[in-house]
Order: structure tokens, then C-alpha cells, then sequence
């Protein structure tokens, strides 16, 4: 039965001589709460749905006014309205705040009708509502949902983009300043992927607890990305306020962070962006500060800087790099510069490492480090790669015709072609092609690599190893493996990252460390290379700690394939002296 149905048989009713007879049968039919009154507002009878609803029963209302429920949330304004609206039209309803007989204070969707008779003479009032309680807290925890980052509790994207448009529409009209500052965790992916999403997830709810310490609440903080994000500083008189801001964020973020027992050091990338100087839209604000953001990043990392005119360029080359790409793997023109890798005790050349130059026409020397990051985000690090195994057996070929005798070259394997499914056919199929044994290469991979999807990693280490490949971690210790971990994996050589040893006769702790790893590394069966040796002392005091290669600009730099022939002939020349 609808409203419209229970007011027609009301309004045929003398609700005050019939109401002992009539009313039970109705509302026995009505499942929303139903209240009446009479001329003067006075309760005459409610329903079983009233009860359960406001906690009251029936006895304990009959004779009282509705006021009895009232919450206290509306003023006397509302009510007069509400009266109005029922004498001039007969009926009001809308949403209201009640008070339940526990006290709580809960909404409900009320439609107060005017019952009169056949002369059009009020008997009085009759109240039906719904509670919206239920409804009340869906809506709120869909909004909440919506509105909030499920892992730090604070603003997710949309509802800083909500928010910023609209400060922005209010700061119009006003001489307001803010800043934008987008934040970007450096070496964050690399605690996800070593320490696993659970740590992760508890690293970023500790990040925001460290910014929040720093803002004020009336700006606005929200994780815009996997491990971005964003600050709106609200009302600022000077751009060195931002300065102030973004050096505290990186000192806070450089301090460790302990969780589940375990130290994790991560620092920031920012970018900063200034309204209106800068923009007067969100999505400009945010355009600019991103920029920003990977200039710093792509400067050095842990550190702020501000958008500036320049950084407009950056577009510019990044289509133009894209271009340029795409032609050198077409034509497969890159270079392969080689680096000896020297046995300390035997004092012999018995590999070389890979990497790759790339020289263009329009870019010029195109450095690895902005190339290698932008073919990994475009997925174009995979044809890349493969052309530079293709160009390493090429130039083992020519070393072989020239009389040179084979020895492994060692090369960089990127973490995304290595997880490809068809890494290991793709591999076999060059060498195939040149006809070339897996024995003359070793693949180096970084921790970060062989960290993910363990049990597919070591089930692909095993069959590269059978094939006869030669295989290497490359710059540990920047990550957060152990080698008791890694006796697991089927690795024959350990690289030691050169941050250790630039520092190795300076500090004694960088030396502890590299003992450490060399005399683990030994009882695992595999052999260490120290990377960056530029030192006299750093050769003899890596001798002493036992290390069995080095890798460094002490005995060359890398070096174009004639000129890596040609030291490689001074080599043999210097031992025939000796």
C-alpha cells in the first residue's frame, strides 16, 4: 500500500471516531513507520514499523506531541517551513534528523499528509517515514571508499583533483599563492619487489605519517600513484616557503625507516609547481610539477626542483629520442663498447662486459642513462636488448677471425626482457643464427631481477646455466638481498657495487663490508668482481681481501671494438716482458 492509497482511506474515515477500528488494519499493512495525530498534534496511534524504528512504544507516545523525537539538528526555521508547506499545499516531506529513545540521533525520509473530511475539514496528521540510517552509511562508505586511498587512509587521486578544483575556483578572486609539490620515492619499486607488497604497503602508511607531521590542515596531501605523491601548500606569502617544505620532506625520508624488523632506507624525488605563476588549473599544476619532479630525479634523485621554461624541451626530445629509437634497433646500429674484467691473481684478461653507445645524428651521444630508463617505461628495452646480444656475437665473430682467442663477454640482461616468456628462445635463437656457443657470454642480472617471481627465475637460471651460459649478479648491495638467500640461484659470479668500493681504503666500514661479501661469496662457490676500480690502493688491498677479478678504469675504460683489440695485443706484449 502507497502513501497515496493510505491517505484516500484516511480521508474517508472520521479519524477520531473510527481510529480504534480503522487504523489497526492499515497500519498492519504499512511497512515504513506511520504516525497520526489529531487537530492539536497530539499522538493518537503509530504502527509495529514506528516502534522497532524510534525504540517508543505505542503507550508511551499516545497522548504526546512529535517533538518527542526531535533531534535538536533543525531549527525553528525548518519546522516553520515544514507547516507552511502543509497548510498551503497539504502535505511536506523531506529529509529529517530524529532522536531515537536510546538517544541516537538517525535521519528519515518523512511525508507528513493533511487528513480531512469530505467538507475539506482537518481531522489532523499523519506521518510515514522511511529510516535512511542503512542508506546513510552506504552512502558514506562508497564516498569514503571513493574519495580515499585504501592503503594510507588519506585523499586518493580523484579527490585531490576535487578538492584542487575547488581552492583554485575560490583563489580566483584573491591574491592566494600555493604550491604543488609532487613526490616520487626513489628505489621504492625495489623494496616491493625484494621485501614484498606487505612491506611495501606498511613503507607508504609510515612516508604519510612523517609528511602529515609537517602540513598544516587546511592542505592538501594525497598518494596520486604506486608510489607518488602529491601536497597542495595551501596560502603560501613566498615561494621559500616551499623550499623550506620540500628540503624538510627529504630529511625526513632519508632517516630509516623499521618495519618487521628490518631497516629500509628510501629517499625523494620533488618537483614543485606555483600558483598562478605557473598555471591556474589542476591539471596543469600537476603537468608542470611531474616535470619537475623527473628532472630532479633524472639529476641525481633526492632532491626538490622548481618547474621551470626550459623543461618545456623535454617533450620535444622525448618524441624526438622515440623517433631515433625506433630507427637505430630498426637498423641495428648501436655500439658495443667492451670493458676487461682482470684476474688479480693471475693478472689476466679473461672477459670483457658489454655496454652499449649510442651516437645519433640529431641527438648526438645519447647517454644509457637516458635512453635505457625511457626504453624500459615504452617496453622498447626488449628489441634493444636482443640487438645487443645480435651485435656482442657479431663482434665476437670478427675478435675470432682476427685470431683472438674467445673469451666470455659479459652482458646486461633488463629485468623486463629477462620475465619475458620467450626470453630463453629469443637468446637461443641468435646464438643459433651466428652459430655461437652460450659458453662465450655471461648475462649479468641485478638483484632487483632475480628477486622477482622466484620460482620462474630460478626454473629460467637453470636451463640458461645448462645451455652453458656463465651467469652474474650485477651491483649488489644496493638492494636488499642476502647471500644466504641467493645460494638458491645457479650464479657463478657476484659483482660488488662500485659505491663500495670508491670508498674501500677511506672507511672502514665499506671495507667491513666487502670482506663480508667476498668471504660469503666464496663459501657459496661463486667468485667475486670488484666494479670501479680506479685506485692503486683500492687493487691492493681488493688483493688482499681475497677478490678474484676487477673491473675499473685503474686498467681501461670501455672500449670501442679496434681499440679493445689493439690494448688486448699491449696486453699480451707487457706479460711476454715480464
Amino acid at each position: 500500500m502507497d502513501n497515496k492509497d493510505f491517505q484516500e482511506i484516511l480521508n474517508k474515515e472520521n479519524i477520531t471516531d473510527n481510529c480504534q477500528y480503522i487504523t489497526p488494519k492499515i497500519l498492519a499493512a504499512i511497512s515504513e513507520g506511520v504516525m497520526i495525530t489529531d487537530l492539536n498534534s497530539r499522538i493518537i496511534d503509530v504502527n509495529p514499523a514506528f516502534e522497532f524504528v524510534t525504540g517508543y512504544k505505542k503507550e508511551e507516545v499516545v497522548g504526546r506531541k512529535p517533538d518527542v523525537l526531535r533531534s535538536g539538528v533543525h531549527g525553528i526555521a525548518f519546522y516553520k517551513k515544514m507547516w507552511r508547506d502543509i497548510d498551503q499545499y497539504g502535505e511536506w516531506q523531506g529529509e529529517i534528523w530524529n532522536r531515537r529513545k536510546t538517544g541516537d540521533i538517525y535521519p528519515e525520509w518523512l511525508k507528513i499528509i493533511r487528513i480531512h473530511d469530505g467538507n475539506h475539514q482537518t481531522l489532523g496528521y499523519c506521518g510515514v517515514f522511511s529510516d535512511l540510517s542503512e542508506e546513510k552509511i552506504v552512502e558514506s562508505e562508497l564516498k569514503r571508499r571513493t574519495m580515499t586511498d585504501s592503503v594510507t587512509g588519506i585523499s586518493n587521486r580523484f579527490a585531490y583533483n576535487e578538492r584542487m578544483n575547488v581552492l583554485l575556483n575560490s583563489s580566483k578572486n584573491h591574491n592566494y599563492q600555493h604550491a604543488v609539490l609532487f613526490i616520487d620515492l626513489d628505489r621504492f619499486k625495489q623494496v616491493n619487489s625484494t621485501l614484498g607488497h606487505g612491506v611495501g604497503d606498511q613503507l607508504l602508511v609510515e612516508v604519510t605519517k612523517r609528511i602529515q607531521t609537517l602540513l598544516k590542515n587546511k592542505d592538501i596531501l594525497a598518494r596520486y600513484g604506486g608510489d607518488e605523491f602529491v601536497i597542495t601548500f595551501v596560502d603560501i606569502h613566498h615561494p621559500r616557503e616551499a623550499i623550506h617544505l620540500g628540503e624538510k620532506i627529504i630529511q625526513l625520508l632519508e632517516q630509516p625507516f623499521f618495519i618487521e624488523d628490518q631497516k629500509v632506507y628510501i629517499s625523494a624525488s620533488i618537483g614543485i609547481s606555483l600558483y598562478p605563476h605557473d598555471g591556474d588549473e589542476t591539471e596543469i599544476l600537476l603537468s608542470k610539477a611531474d616535470k619537475a619532479m623527473y628532472y630532479a630525479k633524472e639529476n641525481g634523485k633526492n632532491q626538490f626542483t622548481f618547474y621551470f621554461d626550459e623543461l618545456k624541451t623535454d617533450a620535444k626530445r622525448a618524441l624526438l629520442l622515440d623517433n631515433e629509437l625506433r630507427k637505430v634497433i630498426k637498423n641495428n646500429s648501436f655500439e658495443l663498447y667492451y670493458q676487461p674484467k682482470v684476474d688479480l691473481k693471475k693478472y689476466q684478461i679473461i672477459g670483457v662486459e658489454a655496454l652499449v653507445r649510442w651516437n645519433n645524428d640529431k641527438l648526438g651521444n645519447v647517454s644509457p642513462a637516458e635512453f635505457i630508463p625511457y626504453a624500459e617505461e615504452t617496453g622498447l628495452i626488449i628489441p634493444i636488448s636482443e640487438c645487443i646480444i645480435e651485435r656482442a656475437c657479431l663482434d665476437a665473430q670478427i675478435m675470432a677471425s682476427k685470431g683472438y682467442k674467445a673469451m666470455p663477454i659479459a652482458i646486461n640482461i633488463s629485468s623486463i626482457h629477462f620475465h619475458q616468456r620467450n626470453f630463453i628462445r629469443s637468446v637461443e635463437q641468435i646464438l643459433e643464427q651466428n652459430n655461437l656457443p652460450a659458453r662465450q657470454f655471461e648475462l649479468e642480472l641485478t638483484e632487483r631481477t632475480i628477486m622477482e617471481n622466484e620460482r620462474e627465475t630460478i626454473r629460467k637460471l637453470i636451463k640458461l646455466k645448462q645451455m652453458g651460459f656463465k651467469l652474474s649478479i650485477d651491483d649488489f648491495g644496493t638492494g636488499y638481498s642476502s647471500l644466504s638467500y641467493l645460494v638458491q640461484f645457479p650464479l657463478d659470479y657476484l659483482k660488488i657495487d662500485r659505491s663500495f668500493i670508491q670508498q674501500i681504503c677511506s672507511l672502514n666500514d665499506k671495507q667491513a663490508v666487502v670482506d663480508a661479501i667476498i668471504q660469503m661469496a666464496h663459501r657459496l662457490q661463486m667468485k667475486v668482481i670488484a666494479e670501479g676500480v680506479e685506485q692503486r690502493e683500492q687493487v691492493k688491498l681488493l688483493n688482499k681481501l681475497d677478490c678474484d677479478m676487477i673491473q675499473g678504469y685503474y686498467y681501461s675504460k670501455p672500449l670501442p671494438l679496434n681499440k679493445l683489440m689493439e690494448f688486448l695485443e699491449f696486453w699480451e706484449l707487457e706479460l711476454e716482458g715480464k
